[in-house]
């Protein structure tokens, strides 16, 4: 049992307090670091659990990255990709989705293609769900070198 951060070796408490709030294993000082990030901007869990899951297969991505006009959950910045994490798409009303779709076009119209996952892909899907955010950010590598 070690941190997924900075691979300390964590003991049962930490282990288990992690795990319970996360589903990862991290260190006091990372999970800390989470809880505040989580506390402070409303971060969902599944977020967390995909930036780490990213990241184990050797991607960098960002969480809670500000693409200069709004806080996304995660990004890609220079494929120029951001990842919304939908907890309430159950619940979304009209307004909500033309909102939503509003926003996405600005962000395409300045060069970000935002792709939105609803957060019970990433509770039951984790992998598959990496490996094909993983596969859009390499096409979107390959298509930004062609131009």
């Amino acid at each position: 049992m070690t941190c997924i951060e900075c691979k300390k070796k964590l003991s049962y408490a930490e282990h288990k307090s992690a795990m319970d709030h996360y589903g990862i294993e991290l260190c006091e000082r990372h999970k800390a670091r989470m809880d505040k990030l989580h506390r402070n901007n409303c971060t969902p869990i599944e977020a967390i659990q995909l930036y780490y899951g990213l990241k184990q297969e050797g991607a960098n991505p960002m969480l809670e990255w500000w693409d200069g006009k709004k806080s996304v959950d995660l990004a890609f910045s220079r494929v120029k990709l951001n990842i919304e994490i939908d907890t309430d798409y159950h619940m979304m009303s009209h307004e909500q989705a033309i909102n939503n779709l509003t926003n996405m076009m600005h962000s395409f119209q300045d060069g970000f293609t935002t792709i939105r996952i609803p957060h019970t892909l990433i509770k039951y899907f984790l992998n598959e769900t990496v490996e094909n955010i993983i596969g859009i950010k390499e096409g979107l590598r390959a298509r930004s070198r062609v131009i």
